[in-house]
C-alpha cells in the first residue's frame, strides 16, 4: 500500500484518481504546517504540493520512506531539487496542464492590446464615452511572430490561424516539414524581430533568451510593433520596453510576467499603451484541475515503477549499476552542452556511442544527460536526465545508442550530430586519475578540459592568426589559462581551444570572427 500525502490545495479531481485506486492510502492536510510536516512525512511514500508549501532539505530528510514529490504546477523553486537527488528522491512536476489556460490568456492579450479593450473599459467607467481615441486594429492579415514553439507557442499559432493572422515560428528545434505541417513558417529570429507586426514569447528563461527583448531588438523592429510575454519575467527588459512605449515605437505590451514578482516599482503599469496582469497566464479552473490529474497520474506511475514523462531531476537507480555510470554523468553532460553551445542548424539526429569499459555498462542514463546537455541550451531548466529522451523524440530528434567495445582509449564517449546544416562531431573520456578531456572536434583531435569559459575558432593554419587571436584578447583584457590547438595538414584548417578566466563580450567576439582566415568563432560556457 502506497502512503500519499497531500500538503497543499490541490483540486478534488485529483485527489478522487488517488482515492480510488487500491493499492494507494491518501492523507489529505492541505494546511499542514511546516512543523507538523517535518512530524508526518516520514510515514509517506509520497508528497504532493503547490507553491504553497516549502519542501526543504530538512523535510526530505524527514522523509525516511520518501520516494516522490509531486508539484501540481510547472515552477519546483520550492522544492530543494540537489537534496530530493542526492536521497534518490524523484522530483516531477505538471509542465502540461496549463497550456491551453497560458495559449488562451496570450490571445486575450493579443486582442486586448488590438482593440485598447482595458483602457476603454476603464474609461467608460470613469464616466466618459470616447470612441476616437480607442480605435483599434484588425488582428487578420498581421503578421504575428512566436519566439518559442513548444506547447504553448504551437496552440497560440493555431488559434492565431483562425483569426487569418500570417504565422512566422522561431525555435531551435522546429524544421520547415514540422512548419509546414503546422501551416507555420519556420523562420530565423531576426526574421521575427525585424518583420512581425506583433511578438509573443514562449521560451524558458536561459542565458540567452535573457534580456533577449531589449533596446538593441527594439531598434530593429517594424515601428508600432506589439509585444506580448506570458513566457518568464526577465526575457523582456523592463526598462527598455518603458522607452519604446513612451517613444511609440512599440506601440503596446502586454505582460503577464515580471523580473520580480511582485515587481517593487508600479511605475511601468501606469503607462496608457501597456496591458499587465498578475502572472494569470495559467489561473484558470481547468488548468488547475488538468496539473492536479497530471502530477497525481504521475506520482501514481512513479511510485508502481512504470515509465515517467515529467520528472525534474535524476532517476532512481540501482546503488550497484549508478556506481559504474557516476563518474561518467558529468563529461556526458558537458560533451553535449559543449556541442549544443556551437551546433548551426536546426538538430535532427543524435547519435551516441561508447567503447571500452563503457561498452559494458548500462549507459541509458549517460545519453540522458549527454541529451540534457545538448539541449539546455534551447530548453533551459525544463529540460533534465529524465525528460531530454522525451523532449527529444517530441521534437522528432532521432536519438540513437550504439556500443563497441575496442577503440583507442580505456572509455570514450563519442557523439555525433546531423542538423539541417551537416553534421558535427565530438568525443570526451576520463583520464586514468579521473580527469575529464574532449578529446576530438570533428575530425581534429585535441585534449581540452570542458569547464569554465572556452573560446573555440576553426581558422586556417598559417603563421601569425594565434599571435593575432591572443592580441586582440589582450587587447580586450581577457586572461588566456590554456591552449590546445588540432589540425590534420600543414596549412590547411585548425581548430584551437583556449580556456579564459572570464566571459568574452559579443563584441570582441565578432572582431575575432571578422579576422583574415577565422571560419568560425564560439564562445562556450560549461
Amino acid at each position: 500500500m502506497y502512503k500519499v500525502l497531500i500538503a497543499d490545495n490541490v483540486s478534488d479531481e485529483g485527489i478522487e484518481i488517488l482515492q480510488a485506486a487500491p493499492d494507494f492510502e491518501v492523507s489529505v492536510q492541505k494546511d499542514i504546517s511546516a512543523e507538523d510536516l517535518l512530524k508526518e512525512v516520514g510515514k509517506y511514500h509520497a508528497l504532493i504540493v503547490r507553491s504553497r508549501t516549502q519542501v526543504t532539505k530538512e523535510v526530505l530528510a524527514a522523509g525516511e520512506n520518501l520516494k516522490v514529490v509531486g508539484r501540481a504546477g510547472v515552477g519546483v523553486d520550492n522544492i530543494d531539487l540537489d537534496a530530493a537527488t542526492e536521497r534518490g528522491i524523484v522530483v516531477l512536476n505538471a509542465p502540461e496542464g496549463n497550456t491551453i489556460s497560458t495559449a488562451e490568456h496570450t490571445v486575450a492579450l493579443m486582442l486586448a492590446l488590438a482593440r485598447h479593450i482595458p483602457q476603454a473599459n476603464q474609461s467608460l467607467k470613469e464616466g466618459r464615452w470616447d470612441r476616437k481615441t480607442f480605435v483599434g486594429t484588425e488582428l487578420a492579415g498581421k503578421t504575428l511572430g512566436v519566439i518559442g514553439f513548444g506547447r504553448i507557442g504551437s496552440t497560440v499559432a493555431r488559434i492565431a490561424q483562425g483569426l487569418h493572422m500570417n504565422v512566422l515560428a522561431y525555435d531551435p528545434f522546429i524544421s520547415e516539414e514540422r512548419a509546414k505541417e503546422m501551416g507555420v513558417t519556420a523562420a530565423s529570429l531576426e526574421t521575427i524581430i525585424t518583420q512581425a507586426d506583433i511578438i509573443t514569447i514562449h521560451t524558458p528563461k536561459t542565458p540567452e533568451t535573457e534580456n533577449l527583448i531589449n533596446k538593441e531588438t527594439i531598434a530593429k523592429m517594424k515601428d508600432g510593433v506589439r509585444i506580448i510575454n506570458c513566457a518568464r519575467g526577465g526575457i523582456v527588459n523592463e526598462a527598455d520596453l518603458v522607452e519604446a512605449l513612451k517613444s511609440g515605437k512599440v506601440a503596446g505590451a502586454a505582460l503577464d510576467v515580471y523580473a520580480q514578482e511582485p515587481p517593487a516599482d508600479f511605475e511601468l503599469f501606469k503607462l496608457p499603451n501597456l496591458v499587465a496582469t498578475p502572472h494569470l497566464a495559467a489561473s484558470t479552473v481547468e488548468a488547475q484541475v488538468n496539473v492536479a490529474i497530471d502530477v497525481i497520474k504521475e506520482v501514481m506511475a512513479a511510485l508502481r515503477g512504470e515509465p515517467l514523462k515529467s520528472a525534474v531531476n535524476m532517476p532512481i537507480l540501482r546503488p550497484e549499476a549508478f556506481a559504474k555510470v557516476k563518474p561518467y554523468l558529468k563529461l556526458a553532460e558537458r560533451l553535449g552542452s559543449f556541442l549544443g553551445q556551437i551546433l548551426s542548424g536546426v538538430l535532427q539526429e543524435v547519435e551516441v556511442t561508447y567503447s571500452g569499459q563503457l561498452a559494458d555498462y548500462a549507459v541509458s542514463p549517460l545519453t540522458a544527460a549527454v541529451l540534457k546537455g545538448l539541449l539546455r541550451p534551447a530548453f533551459g531548466a525544463e529540460v533534465n536526465s529524465v525528460n531530454a529522451s522525451y523532449l527529444a523524440r517530441k521534437r522528432g530528434i532521432k536519438v540513437t545508442e550504439s556500443k563497441r567495445s575496442n577503440g583507442n582509449y580505456t572509455n570514450l564517449i563519442h557523439l555525433t550530430v546531423t542538423t539541417s546544416s551537416g553534421r558535427q562531431q565530438m568525443a570526451a573520456t576520463l583520464f586514468g586519475d579521473g580527469n575529464p578531456r574532449i578529446v576530438q572536434i570533428d575530425e581534429y583531435y585535441i585534449d581540452t578540459v570542458p569547464e569554465g569559459y572556452l573560446l573555440v575558432t576553426k581558422h586556417k593554419d598559417r603563421p601569425g592568426i594565434i599571435g593575432a587571436v591572443g592580441s586582440l584578447l589582450g587587447d580586450g583584457e581577457i586572461n588566456i589559462a590554456s591552449m590546445q590547438l588540432g589540425r590534420n595538414e600543414v596549412g590547411g584548417e585548425a581548430v584551437m581551444v583556449l580556456r579564459v578566466d572570464q566571459p568574452i563580450p559579443q563584441q570582441l567576439l565578432d572582431k575575432l570572427a571578422r579576422y583574415p582566415d577565422m571560419e568560425k568563432v564560439h564562445f562556450v560556457t560549461l
